[in-house]
């Protein structure tokens, strides 16, 4: 992961961290959906590392949000 976007993940994980528990799920239950280890899950929502669009568009599926949604980012 590049520093210079450090803040824009650290955004996109608070994102998905809102839409997942919105929706009611674990870190543990998304990792599942996704086919990935819980301890990935919760790197990508704490922005220690970095994820492929295939794992943003089967997110954006099982929490039905558009990728936009993941991006909007709050000041």
């Amino acid at each position: 992961m590049d520093k210079a976007y450090k803040e824009s993940y650290r955004k996109l994980g608070l994102n998905i961290a809102f839409y997942r528990k919105d929706r009611g799920l674990t870190q543990m239950q998304l990792a599942e959906l996704l086919d990935i280890d819980r301890s990935h899950m919760s790197a990508i929502e704490l922005a220690t590392v970095g994820v492929s669009l295939d794992v943003i568009f089967k997110m954006c599926n099982i929490l039905s949000v558009s990728p936009k949604d993941l991006f909007d980012f709050r000041s």
